[in-house]
Order: C-alpha cells, then structure tokens, then sequence
C-alpha cells in the first residue's frame, strides 16, 4: 500500500511547476493528493494533476456528511507555502482549505508536515514571517528555509525535499512503533 501524500500547493510562481513534481514524488512511493488554496489555482493545471495523480484537486471544503474525497494523508508537504499561508497557518486562522488542513494537522500532531516557503526578500525579513516559522518548527513542522542559501524563488532541490518528508515520515513511523 502507497503511502498519501498531500502536497499543499500555494499561490507563487513554483506552483506552475507542481505538475513536474508529481512523478518524482510517485517514485518515491508517495500517493499524491493536491490541495490547492483558491489563489493558487490560476498558477496550476487543475486537470492535468488529477490525470497524473488519479485524485480530485480539492480547493474547497467538503459539505457536513460528505464522504472525504481524499484517502487519509501519511504525511504533508506545503511547497510552495506562502508568506500569507506561513502567518495564517501559525495563528491558527483557517480561512482556506489548505490553511485549514494544515492547521487541524498541527494541532492533531499527525501527520509529519514539510513545509518549502517560497516568497519575496522583503517577506522573508517580515519580523511576523520569522516569528511564525520558528513557531511552526516549535510545533514540529519541518520547515525547508534558507534564504541565504536559496536564492529567489527560495525553493529547496527536490532531492533535499523528497528527503526531509522521508526522514519526517519515517521519525512518525518509529514513534507510532514504540
């Protein structure tokens, strides 16, 4: 049985690549469901992900008594995550889907979350931006984000990515075997 992804997908100029991601995320043995905010959806190719993923790409919530649409996730990667999303998401305000999720899983504590903010310099130096990432991470997110390092537009290699959820999943794994 694969395991689920959910790749929370938010509005910056990575999010036109998601697409690309699909694949090396599948060989990796992940099922991957999209999850984008409303924003993010004039960035992505709505049909083109459900053919490569085999899932809806939900941008909304479900109606009360709706049956979910989207197998239980094993682990979250929010790439690329916003400077809005980043601010909402440590406050706990869950005004999208995506936002939402994130949030209930933090505070649910599972699953194991990567976040790959992805934002302007300008952003990156808001103090709001770093308090809130340094709270995430606080909160056990595992936050790929080296400005200094990754230069615009901030994104990780994949290789380092496909990384960070292995070792995040496998970290979840051994606390849930013990």
């Amino acid at each position: 049985m694969k395991k689920v992804l959910y790749l929370i997908v938010c509005a910056a100029p990575p999010a036109s690549q998601t697409h690309e991601l699909i694949a090396p995320l599948q060989e990796a043995g992940w099922d991957v469901c999209v999850i984008a905010t409303p924003q993010a959806t004039r960035w992505i190719n709505i049909p083109a992900l459900e053919q490569l993923t085999g899932h809806i790409v939900r941008t909304d919530y479900k109606l009360p008594g709706e049956a979910g649409p989207l197998p239980k996730a094993n682990a979250i990667l929010a790439m690329p995550v916003t400077f809005n999303t980043v601010n909402k998401w440590a406050l706990g305000i869950g005004d999208t889907l995506a936002a939402s999720l994130l949030c209930e899983c933090m505070g649910r504590g599972t699953p194991p979350i990567v976040a790959v903010p992805c934002l302007k310099m300008d952003l990156v130096k808001h103090p709001a931006f770093r308090k809130n990432i340094a709270l995430l991470q606080e909160y056990g997110v595992t936050v790929l984000h080296e400005p200094e390092r990754y230069k615009s537009p901030l994104m990780v290699p994949l290789s380092e990515v496909l990384q960070a959820l292995h070792v995040a999943y496998q970290t979840e794994e051994n606390k849930e075997a013990s």
